[in-house]
């Protein structure tokens, strides 16, 4: 079973769409007392602080550490993969989830004045090899992003793929043991996209296989 998590931040349709072309019928939940096992999927869009207030109205955040702590497998997306870091630069500083050690930073327009920020558009990753969640994906295929900022962790191995954009390069993609994000969309990826959400859904929450 899939549950995606809705706090008021995440284009929820598309990612339940791409699980049901799957075969997949996610169950969307808005408050953690909802919550009734399976994988865990939270996908965002838009600022995080508005993020985190949304997830702590809901007891989400409480529910995403413990699941974590249990083992259960949890993709972030885009947002949901920033809020997995302990902070982020954004609206003047904001305190994350505080699963995996780093933070968020913004984009420096001047190390290339021609990106335009936000990072809009079809970019190439570069991914850990033997991850299960990169199986059957060619090194350098594209996927689809929207952000201004950028995921900083600390560990090198909590990264699980790279991108590069207006002279950073930086994670596409952060795992720990059962937990997991990516910073583009996977739902709106094309094959490569969806080969990763089928990943997960066979996923053990383990980094090989």
């Amino acid at each position: 079973m899939v549950t995606i998590l809705d706090y008021g931040a995440g284009n929820l349709t598309s990612v339940r769409l791409a699980f049901e072309r799957l075969g997949e019928t996610p169950r969307i939940i808005s408050e953690a007392a909802q919550y009734a096992g399976g994988r865990i999927v939270f996908p965002g869009v838009g600022s995080a602080g508005s993020g985190m207030a949304g997830l702590r109205a809901r007891g989400f955040d409480a529910l995403l550490r413990g699941a974590v702590r249990d083992g259960v497998p949890v993709l972030g997306v885009c947002l949901g993969m920033q809020l997995l870091l302990a902070a982020s630069e954004e609206d003047g500083g904001t305190e994350g989830l505080g699963l995996i050690p780093g933070q968020c930073k913004a984009f420096d327009r001047a190390k290339a004045p021609e990106d335009k920020i936000p990072h809009m558009g079809w970019n190439t990753v570069r991914h850990a090899e033997g991850h299960p969640l990169f199986a059957g994906i060619a090194q350098e295929e594209a996927f689809y992003f929207v952000h201004s900022y950028f995921a900083a962790p600390e560990r090198p191995e909590d990264t699980l793929g790279q991108t590069a954009y207006c002279g950073e390069r930086f994670a596409a993609a952060l795992g720990h043991g059962a937990l997991a994000g990516v910073q583009f969309h996977p739902e709106r990826s094309g094959a490569a996209g969806a080969r990763l959400l089928a990943n997960f859904l066979t996923w053990e929450g383990k980094p090989c296989c």
